[in-house]
Formats: C-alpha cells, structure tokens, sequence
C-alpha cells in the first residue's frame, strides 16, 4: 500500500485549511486583501532558532508568510534564534506595533508565558505554534500528535533491530531539551515502546541523557561520553535528526556507522540523506505546510474578530488546563518510502540527491 498520503490530519484542521494555502530572522509583509473596518489585520510569528532545525527557516518561515500572503493579511515573521531575551523583545515590538494575533514557538516555557500573559493583558489572540507552554495561557495550540512522534520512533527503532537480528541490544537515548514540552511527549511516546522491553530483559537500557536545547554539538559531546562508557550499544534512539546526525558521526570515527540503527525525526534533507546511505534507519516525517496552514487559518479567523472551537483539547499539567488544540498525524520514513517526502514536495530531487548520494537516490527508487 502507497504510505504516501500518509500525511493525513485531523478532520478539524482540513476544515481551518479553507482561509489560506500556507520567510534570515524577520520577514514581513502584506496581502493584497482588506479586512472588516478597513484595518487590516496583523499577524506576528516567533520562530525560536535556526540550529536546533532547520525546519523552523527553510519550511515553517516559508510555509506561514505564504498563508498570509494568500489571506490578504499584514504580518511579521522574526527568528529568536535561541536567545530568550530577544525573544521577549521581539514579542514587546510585535505588540506595540499592533498585531491582533501573536503566534509563538517558545524557547521555554518560562518565557513563553511571560510573551503570552503580555499579550493577552494588551487584548492579543495567542497561539501556542508547535511547542506548547507549560503554565501559559495561550487560547489555542496547533502542531503535531506528539507522542505519537514518539511511539512511531520507538516502533521505528524496534523495527530496525530486530531487522539487524539483534539479541539483547543495549540502546541508548539522546532526548531532546528539557526544557522543551514536545521532548516530553516524544520520551512518553518511544518509551512507551522501549520500557517494557527493558523490563522483560529483551533490550538492555544504556545511557540515556536530554541534550540542552537541542543543540547538536553538546549532543556530538555527550554521545562520545556514552559512547566511551559504554562502547556496545547496538541501538540509538535519536529525538531528531540533528540529534542523530551527531550519534552518527561518533559512530562513524569509531567505524560503527550504518551498524547500529538511530531514529531522528523532521524528516530533514540531512536525515533523509543519512537514511538512503544506510547511516540512519529512520525519521518521522510531518507535514509542516499542513501545520502551518492550519495556524495560519486560525490566526486569519481570531484577527478578523472570528472565534474557533476546535474538537480537541490538549490538557497543560501546569496550568491544569484543557487547551483547545489543532493535532495533525505524523508518519514513520524508513529508506522504502522515503520518495514520498518528495512526493509531497517537502523536500526536492535536487536538494536529496546531490552527486554524493546519487547512487544511493537511484537505488532508492527516488525520482
């Protein structure tokens, strides 16, 4: 069966998709429509880095000023690039400047609730984008199921394993940011899958450690101290592909590389790359146009006065809250269906199947 499309979403965010189709650290710019009252409305975006993955300026920037365009609304569009205080700068220029809506991607959630409180005492629409704060009062949040992300990298890496024959593997884990909810949600996930394998003695549990928001070199540090510690671990369960692409290069010095199976996630032209060439076993693939057309259209409608009523919540332990929320469906890419990344125009022929990985690409079936 096609696993391409896959990609499917939830019945309430293909309805949100009627407002809008869905940019190095701002990007701003109008539409060409009016809005009621003849104020147009205005739309500020928090993008929270560029190296944690690339995802946030190649595709979230892309996908969202697109939506906007379409929708005939002014907005603005600013990278934080992981520095907390500019992060609140940027949200305190947003609001003065009069954005009706404010989309954030916290750093943590420390200071996203800090944007989001400002915000809602100035009478702002908030919108918790991917990554939802803890204790915050964001009205709405749209991203992915995520610890579904988890258990299809869990399920991934089981696969992967077993696959190689392996018996009683020892499987370390190199978790993504403390201080990020999503990483949370992706552990729960994948271990909900490995745990009960460690209790029945059927893997072995090896060193298991969070990288510091999210960052690729401290995860290339700490894995060499796994790996130092404990040089036969068979399996690595990677929270993304930057995390991977790090695992994979103390593997590859240590002449391990494309032995030992490692989950990433975000489908990242480098992630696909490292699974054609057999260094990665898998990623989880989200539909970010899906996600950002659908914060898009909701941030449309609450700038035009309209209000939605999602059919999901998602609760916040913190704020012992049920925030209403738009969840999308992420699916597992393994090297027999990575075509339909590219099918789905994520990313291009040309961008995968540079000369390195040109025999790799053909082998693969990519076209």
């Amino acid at each position: 069966m096609r696993k391409g499309l896959l990609f499917a979403t939830a019945a309430l965010s293909a309805a949100l998709l009627t407002t809008a189709t869905a940019c190095s650290s701002s990007d701003s710019g109008s539409g060409d429509g009016g809005s009621a009252g003849g104020k147009k409305p205005k739309i500020g975006v928090i993008l929270p880095d560029s190296k944690s993955s690339v995802r946030w300026e190649t595709a979230d920037r892309t996908y969202l000023a697109a939506a906007f365009k379409a929708a005939g609304v002014d907005y603005d569009i600013q990278n934080a690039e992981g520095d907390k205080q500019a992060f609140q700068t940027i949200a305190d220029q947003m609001i003065t400047s009069g954005v009706n809506v404010l989309v954030i991607v916290n750093l943590d959630s420390g200071t996203g609730k800090a944007v989001l409180d400002k915000a809602k005492a100035q009478g702002v629409a908030t919108i918790d984008y991917d990554r939802l704060t803890l204790g915050g009062s964001a009205q709405y949040y749209v991203s992915f199921d995520n610890t579904q992300v988890g258990k299809l990298q869990g399920e991934g890496l089981a696969k992967c394993l077993s696959d190689t024959g392996a018996k009683n593997p020892v499987v370390a884990e190199l978790n993504g940011s403390p201080t990020d909810n999503n990483a949370t949600l992706f552990a729960n996930g994948y271990n909900s899958v490995l745990d009960p394998k460690y209790a029945s003695g059927e893997y072995t549990k090896g060193p298991n450690q969070s990288v510091p928001d999210w960052d690729n070199a401290q995860a290339q540090t700490i894995f060499e101290q796994m790996y130092t510690s404990q040089p036969n671990i068979n399996g690595v369960l990677a929270a993304n592909d930057g995390l991977a692409n790090s695992a994979i290069a103390v593997l590859r010095k240590n002449h391990r590389n494309g032995q030992v199976p490692i989950t990433g996630q975000d489908a990242t032209v480098q992630g696909l790359q490292n699974i054609l060439a057999g260094d990665q076993c898998m990623t989880v693939y989200k539909a970010v146009k899906k996600e950002a057309d659908a914060a898009a259209a909701l941030a449309v409608e609450l700038a035009g006065g309209k209000k939605s009523t999602p059919a999901t919540t998602v609760h916040d332990p913190t704020g012992n809250r049920d925030v209403p929320a738009v969840l999308l469906a992420p699916a597992a890419v393994f090297k027999a269906n990575v075509q339909d990344v590219v099918t789905d125009g994520y990313v291009t022929k040309a961008e995968l199947c540079t000369a390195e990985y040109a025999d790799a690409c053909a082998k693969a079936g990519i076209k």
